[in-house]
C-alpha cells in the first residue's frame, strides 16, 4: 500500500522467491504514482474520448454536421454552376460565413485537445527527465485554460439564434406623453441613432417623418439597412423616459416625458399573407415641397388595414406607385412585428426571462439630464448620458447580448440536468 507522506513499509514474510518479486513489482509501482501526483498523469486514452468529455455527445455531432456542411458550401465555391449564377453564388457564401465562426472555433478547439494528448502523452513518457517532465506540464497548464475558454464559446455560438437577426429593419419613434418636450425628446433618439448607424456603415432613410410645432418629431419612420441591423436594434425596442427641464419651461421645472421605439423587422410577401379586401387605400395631394407635381397630382397614399386598424400615410416619393409600394412594405413590417412579438413575449414568459420582451409597453431606459445619467432598466446599470447623446450604444447592446446568453446557457444546463 502507499500512505502520502509516510515511508513504504514492506512485510518481508514471504516464502518463495517469486512472491517477492511480484511485490517488488506493486511496490516499484505504487511509488512512481505517489511521487507524480499531477494532471497530466491522469488516464487519457484518446483525444477523441477527451472532446467527448468535455462536450456532451449532441453537441459533438452538431458540431460536425455544421463542420461536413461548411465544407460542402466551400467546395460549391468552386463550382461554375455556381459561379455563373449570381444570386446563387450569394446565398452559399452568406450560408458558408454563418457557420465560418463556429467551426473554426471547433477546429482550434480539436488541434488543441491534440496538443494537450501529446503533452500528457509526453509527460507520461519523460521517466526520469525531469526537465522533459516540466516542459510537459507546463505545456498542459497552457492547453487547458484555452480549451476551457473555447469551449464555452462554443456553447454560445450553438445557442439558438433569432432568425430575424440578419434582417433590415423599420425604426419607428414615435413621441409619448409631455406635449411638445416629448417631441423634441422623439428627435433627440433619432440624432442619437444615426450618429450611432453611421458608425456601423449602415443605410438609413426617411420613410415618414411628422415635425413637432417647437422642434423634434411628433413621429418618424426610419428605414435601415446593414449587415445583422435587428440583431443590435431590437435592444432599443420599448419605452424610453427623459427627465430634465424643457427648453419651454419658464419655471425651471423638471418634466418628464416618453417616446416610443418600435424596431421592425423587413419582410416580404412569404413572411406576411394580405387579403386585397382587407385594405383600403385612397390618394391625396402630397403638397410642400417638390414641386407642381406633388400639388397637382394624387401622388399621396393613404393605406387602412381593416382587421387591425393600422393606418399608414406615405407622401414622401413623387409618384403614387411608389408610395404605395412603400405604405404596403410598412404595413408588412408593422404586421410582421406584432406576430413576432407575440412569439416572443410566450417564449420569453416560458423561459421566465429577466431580460425583458421588447414590446413598446416596456419601459428599458431614463435618461436623467441633472445626473448626466443614462439608466439601463433591464440591466440594472447606469452609463454616462454623454456617452448616449454621443451615439455610442454599443456596449449597452453588447451586454443585453451576453445577459441574453447566459440566460439561454442557464437553461441548457438545467435540460441537460434534467435528461
Amino acid at each position: 500500500k502507499v500512505f502520502p507522506n509516510r515511508t513504504i513499509r514492506i512485510k518481508t514474510m514471504m516464502k518463495s522467491q517469486r512472491c517477492a518479486l511480484v511485490l517488488a513489482t506493486l511496490v516499484v509501482s505504487a511509488v512512481q504514482a505517489f511521487l507524480s501526483p499531477d494532471p497530466a498523469s491522469s488516464s487519457y486514452s484518446s483525444p477523441s474520448s477527451a472532446l467527448s468529455m468535455a462536450i456532451d455527445e449532441s453537441m459533438m455531432s452538431r458540431l460536425e454536421n455544421i463542420r461536413r456542411s461548411y465544407l460542402a458550401l466551400t467546395e460549391r465555391l468552386g463550382d461554375p454552376d455556381v459561379i455563373a449564377d449570381s444570386n446563387l453564388l450569394m446565398k452559399v457564401m452568406k450560408d458558408r460565413s454563418e457557420s465560418e465562426e463556429v467551426v473554426n472555433t471547433y477546429e482550434t478547439y480539436k488541434q488543441l485537445e491534440e496538443d494537450l494528448f501529446g503533452a500528457r502523452e509526453l509527460f507520461q513518457e519523460s521517466g526520469d527527465d525531469a526537465e522533459l517532465r516540466e516542459m510537459a506540464r507546463e505545456e498542459i497548464k497552457a492547453i487547458e485554460p484555452q480549451m476551457d475558454d473555447l469551449e464555452e464559446q462554443i456553447k454560445v455560438l450553438l445557442l439558438p439564434k433569432d432568425p430575424n437577426d440578419d434582417r433590415n429593419i423599420m425604426l419607428e419613434i414615435r413621441a409619448g406623453t409631455g406635449g411638445s418636450e416629448a417631441n423634441i425628446f422623439a428627435g433627440d433618439l433619432l440624432d442619437v441613432y444615426r450618429k450611432y448607424m453611421t458608425t456601423l456603415g449602415w443605410q438609413v432613410s426617411t420613410i415618414d417623418s411628422s415635425p413637432g410645432d417647437d422642434g423634434g418629431y411628433k413621429n418618424v419612420v426610419l428605414e435601415v439597412k446593414g449587415d445583422s441591423v435587428y440583431s443590435r436594434m431590437k435592444w432599443e425596442a420599448g419605452v424610453h423616459r427623459v427627465q430634465r427641464v424643457p427648453a419651454t419651461e419658464s419655471q425651471g421645472r423638471v418634466h418628464t416625458s416618453t417616446a416610443t421605439v418600435a424596431i421592425m423587422p423587413e419582410c416580404d410577401e412569404v413572411d406576411v399573407n394580405i387579403d386585397p379586401k382587407d385594405l383600403e387605400i385612397s390618394t391625396m395631394r402630397s403638397g410642400g415641397a417638390g414641386g407642381q407635381n406633388v400639388n397637382k397630382v394624387e401622388t399621396a397614399v393613404d393605406l387602412l388595414h381593416k382587421p387591425t386598424g393600422i393606418r399608414i400615410k406615405c407622401t414622401q416619393e413623387r409618384s403614387q406607385l411608389k408610395n404605395k409600394d412603400l405604405a404596403m412594405k410598412m404595413l408588412m413590417s408593422k404586421l410582421y412585428d406584432i406576430e413576432n412579438e407575440k412569439r416572443e413575449m410566450e417564449e420569453r414568459a416560458r423561459r421566465g426571462s429577466q431580460v425583458g420582451s421588447g414590446g413598446r409597453s416596456e419601459k428599458i431606459r431614463t435618461y436623467n439630464w441633472k445626473d448626466s445619467r443614462c439608466s439601463d432598466h433591464r440591466l440594472g446599470q447606469n452609463y454616462p448620458l454623454s456617452q448616449f447623446l454621443g451615439g455610442d450604444i454599443g456596449p449597452m447592446h453588447d451586454e443585453m447580448i451576453a445577459m441574453d446568453q447566459e440566460e439561454k446557457l442557464k437553461e441548457l444546463s438545467q435540460e441537460q440536468a434534467a435528461v
